[in-house]
């Protein structure tokens, strides 16, 4: 069960663990898709870059709606 109150430094790890791999999951998905990919990873402009932005706010958004982002769930937020 979940802590009534859990500590603040848990609740931002998970936040930055969750944009993280939203961020490079739809990054990389994107830099695929529109040729964006590099040598170093992905690199995106324009509307990909916003297209990445606009779908790591839709999961931050979706999932709290559901219950909880991954990471919430992983170390028991939720």
């Amino acid at each position: 069960m979940a802590d009534e109150n859990p500590s603040t430094w848990i609740v931002v790890i998970a936040a930055i663990l969750d944009f993280f791999l939203v961020f490079f999951v739809a990054g990389f998905a994107i830099a695929l898709l529109t040729g964006g990919q590099t040598a170093g990873g992905f690199q995106l402009k324009g509307l990909p870059a916003l297209l990445v932005f606009a779908i790591v706010v839709l999961y931050f958004w979706g999932m709290k709606r559901a219950g909880g982002t991954l990471f919430q769930r992983l170390f028991g937020l939720v």
